[in-house]
């Protein structure tokens, strides 16, 4: 059975490292193993006096959030902590209250910034997020791309050999989680 693991970068920009990131995981998935990247473009900010009529492409996001196996996140770092879109994104599939679609869901996090640090603060904001949303979070191995201006060509392909075997490393075990909390 192939396991269907969701993969969302928190950024909007066409050549983010995130989504880069994320187009690695697709790449380098392990066998038994499929990540379909989701854009999360579209998802218009949430709203709780909208949660009745909800917009299509929050909708879509909710069910697919739901329908996969897993799910992989590629944060960005913005001011120490996660993108807005990232964290709208989380609370559209989180709500109405009793409806969350994150209940129970294996997640991996990871993140590639210009900075040294990679995203370590934000990856730490995010795995709190998941937690209050009872998420079983992957720990170990972490995926911090720092220095991302050099780990990316120019088409937003990561080529570094260190970052892509931290990719492939992560998606292995992340593979073996999946199994276990499933």
């Amino acid at each position: 059975m192939e396991l269907r693991i969701l993969g969302i970068a928190g950024s909007l920009r066409r050549g983010s490292f995130n989504r880069g990131l994320i187009e690695a995981a697709v790449e380098l998935a392990p066998a038994g193993m499929r990540v379909e990247a989701f854009d999360l473009a579209g998802i218009p900010l949430y709203n709780a006096d909208d949660e009745a009529t909800p917009a299509e492409r929050a909708v879509e996001f909710r069910r697919r959030v739901r329908e996969a196996d897993g799910v992989l996140m590629a944060t960005p770092e913005y001011n120490y902590a996660i993108s807005g879109v990232l964290k709208n994104a989380i609370d559209w599939a989180s709500q109405p209250y009793g409806q969350n679609a994150w209940d129970a869901k294996p997640v991996a996090v990871m993140g590639a910034s210009v900075s040294s640090l990679g995203t370590a603060r934000a990856q730490y904001q995010l795995r709190q997020t998941l937690t209050a949303l009872n998420c079983y979070t992957l720990n170990q191995p972490e995926v911090l791309v720092g220095g991302a201006g050099e780990k990316f060509n120019s088409d937003g392909r990561l080529i570094d050999p260190p970052a892509r075997e931290a990719v492939a490393g992560m998606l292995a075990v992340f593979r073996e989680w999946v199994k276990r909390v499933k």
